[in-house]
């Protein structure tokens, strides 16, 4: 079974309101879900050696699901775990103090930002999708990408889609 691994931001918690309702989706569709608790780390490579760890003990297929921070990690590990997607919602992609600023994936991924970010640039993920020819989301929303719920939830749900058997 495929389980849909998510990745929460720096300022927020494994079960927040965005991955709670994705997760619903992922779980609706037959998919695995988990959530990797991150709160006690604050550096993006020690976040990233957390996913990679958890990952390699699974003996099934991941798609990864990011957000912010969360995004960084998913797709900074993408490579190294074989993800089969990466879904990002304002990922912390180019950040100058981050260690990863290449991401050689080159798997099925999609970005959603809001053109209201304040914290990640949006600029970022226009980078990234047009580089990797990535699906890219704009939403009339700010970082947190809290008033977009009803319009991520189909997005990721018809995403999630080519994942099923």
């Amino acid at each position: 079974m495929t389980t849909v691994v998510f990745s929460h931001g720096k300022e927020s918690g494994p079960w927040g309101s965005k991955i709670t309702t994705l997760s619903n989706v992922a779980k609706d569709m037959g998919f695995a879900v988990e959530s990797i608790d991150y709160r006690d780390l604050d550096c993006p490579e020690d976040r990233l050696e957390r996913l990679k760890e958890t990952i390699t003990q699974k003996s099934n297929d991941v798609i990864l699901v990011g957000s912010s921070m969360g995004g960084y990690v998913s797709l900074a590990a993408a490579s190294e775990v074989s993800a089969r997607g990466v879904f990002l919602m304002a990922p912390a992609l180019y950040m100058p103090k981050y260690k990863v600023q290449n991401y050689p994936y080159d798997g099925y991924v999609s970005v959603v930002h809001g053109w209201n970010d304040d914290v990640i640039p949006i600029e970022n993920s226009m980078k990234y999708a047009q580089q990797q020819k990535a699906q890219l989301l704009l939403l009339n929303d700010g970082h947190r990408l809290a008033n977009s719920k009803s319009v991520i939830s189909p997005f990721f749900r018809n995403w999630l889609e080519k994942f099923q058997f």
